[in-house]
């Protein structure tokens, strides 16, 4: 939900609407129910050892990497702009989106 909450930040100002996610599935079990590996990666020290076991892994992996709430989702286009204006990192964000923009999120 995380792309969720940060498009209400640059369009809408950070006026949040409601995405619950504190009763997301298990997904490793989920994933494992399904006959893939599944991942969970909960620190930053365990991310290179998680993706080494999804690269090592022959068959299907879902990989459950959790991230702080308010970690934002770069690189990112924003809506109505080219791949050109591209926004690749948090510090470049100013000031909202114009009324066209926010027709087309």
């Amino acid at each position: 939900m995380g792309m969720v909450r940060q498009w209400q930040e640059l369009t809408y100002e950070s006026r949040y609407s409601n995405s619950y996610s504190d009763s997301l599935p298990d997904f490793v079990k989920l994933a494992e129910a399904y006959g893939w590996k599944g991942i969970r990666i909960t620190d930053e020290s365990e991310l290179d050892a998680g993706i080494q076991a999804m690269i090592d892994h022959p068959g299907p992996v879902f990989v459950d990497c959790l991230v702080a709430k308010e970690v934002n989702c770069y690189p990112m286009i924003p809506s109505g702009a080219a791949h050109t204006d591209m926004i690749l990192y948090g510090d470049s964000v100013s000031g909202t989106m114009d009324d066209a923009a926010k027709a087309l999120v």
